[in-house]
């Protein structure tokens, strides 16, 4: 892919600004997703102070060679469910939060360390293109039911499906316009304008819905966004509930070695099966950017990386990070690989989180809005899995039957739980991916 701006371009500091916010609505959503999911406390402010920090410390070890941002980890929800469910008080479970993630990011390490004295040749081996390219696909196909699911939601019970698809559409029918016929500055910021033309339509429909009195028609509260609720903010700037402040002293004397070992075997496991993501996401990356980020900055930074900003990442917002296809997608359509707005972005994450208005006001942005964008982000992610493995000749049964498997579980959606250790589907592909591809070794020619 021909990029307009490479790794260490630096545009100018107002497109800058303009490809960072891009990078912070294309992650927003998912980054606050995970503590919304897991509850028990967890702020959408503090994940995103945590996204923020752990991305820097991966731009660091990685020397910003690569351009990727790194986003609350969906694996690891079960995890962090059982770190709660474990623990005899929320304090403990806090607590129990940080120690596994501490856990999970050691395991990075420790790859990062066979890696070094390893080298990566015995992981091409162990992941041909025939395995990482299905596995890069199917990344994308396994969150197609999220972005649809978003796509036909309102963001107000009651509001019409059919308001929101129409809204959805205009989001990604814009997007689409503008990264392929804009000559300018469009063609690098089409989600900002498409989101832009989404959210102004679904709140024209909430106007009407209300004038109208039929509430059927709402699809965001219109007056949300001056009548959001900042009762429990002190003033306009809040620090955010940090994971460690919330613990305390009382939660890490309720620690016991049987909740340890509760909190090792629900994080310790999908750390390893996030290492598979890991490894799959910046090769998909490479292929969009024309760099072997294996080789350069090399597995074992952006390993290091990922695990040390996951660590650090917890302390803050309680959410293990992990690199975001959303940022990886944003990276190929806008062919935008510059580092420094991912430096940018992080920054936003950061002064966004202490600003509670801030936080308040992209919350409001409609479902159906992001999942018209999505669409566009996790379509490229798929398309990208598929581009990997073109040359991979599927006339070898081997080969047939590796991409099979993983794409018939892939899609699936295929999930194995052990107690409350669970294996997802992208990991499930991956695993009986290669399990295969060993097992059909020695076809002969």
């Amino acid at each position: 892919m021909d990029l307009i701006y490479g790794i260490k371009d630096k545009p100018s500091f107002g497109k800058t600004v303009l490809f960072a916010i891009q990078q912070l609505l294309a992650i927003m959503a998912a980054t606050i997703a995970v503590p919304a999911i897991v509850g028990n406390g967890l702020s959408a402010s503090a994940a995103l102070f945590g996204a923020g920090v752990g991305t820097f410390v991966y731009l660091l070890f990685t020397k910003s060679a690569s351009p990727v941002f790194l986003g609350s980890s969906f694996a690891f929800i079960g995890s962090m469910f059982s770190a709660f469910g474990g623990a005899a008080s929320l304090a403990v479970g806090y607590w129990g939060l940080i120690i596994g993630a501490l856990m999970a990011g050691l395991v990075y390490v420790i790859i990062a360390v066979i890696v070094k004295f390893c080298g990566v040749k015995w992981i091409d081996k162990l992941m041909p293109p025939v395995i990482i390219g299905p596995t890069v696909s199917i990344i994308g196909l396994s969150l197609s039911g999220n972005a649809i699911g978003d796509l036909m939601k309102t963001s107000v019970e009651g509001g019409s499906v059919y308001v929101a698809l129409i809204c959805g559409l205009v989001t990604l029918a814009v997007t689409m316009l503008c990264s392929t016929y804009s000559k300018k500055i469009g063609r690098l910021i089409p989600f900002i304008i498409g989101i832009a033309a989404g959210y102004a339509l679904a709140s024209i429909f909430a106007l009407i819905g209300t004038l109208a009195d039929k509430p059927a028609l709402i699809v965001i509260n219109y007056g949300a966004l001056k009548a959001l609720d900042f009762s429990s903010v002190s003033g306009y700037l809040s620090l955010p509930k940090f994971t460690f402040m919330l613990g305390g002293v009382e939660g890490l004397k309720g620690i016991t070695g049987s909740y340890l070992l509760t909190v090792f075997a629900a994080y310790v496991p999908v750390a390893f099966v996030v290492f598979a993501e890991h490894l799959a996401d910046h090769k998909n990356l490479s292929a969009i950017i024309g760099t072997n980020l294996l080789e350069e900055p090399g597995l074992t930074k952006t390993l290091l990386g990922d695990g040390v900003g996951t660590m650090v990442s917890t302390v803050f917002g309680g959410c293990p990070n992990t690199t975001y296809g959303e940022s990886i997608g944003c990276v190929a359509i806008t062919r935008n690989a510059s580092t420094i707005t991912i430096w940018f972005c992080a920054c936003l994450c950061i002064i966004f989180s202490l600003i509670s208005p801030l936080v308040a006001l992209l919350e409001t942005i409609p479902s159906c809005v992001m999942g018209g964008v999505c669409i566009a982000l996790y379509g490229f992610i798929a398309v990208s899995g598929f581009k990997m493995f073109q040359q991979v000749d599927l006339n070898k049964n081997r080969n047939l039957f590796v991409a099979s498997v993983i794409f018939i579980t892939g899609v699936g959606g295929m999930v194995i739980s052990f107690g409350k250790v669970e294996i997802r589907t992208v990991a499930c592909a991956l695993i009986l991916g290669i399990l295969t591809n060993i097992m059909l070794s020695k076809e002969t020619e």
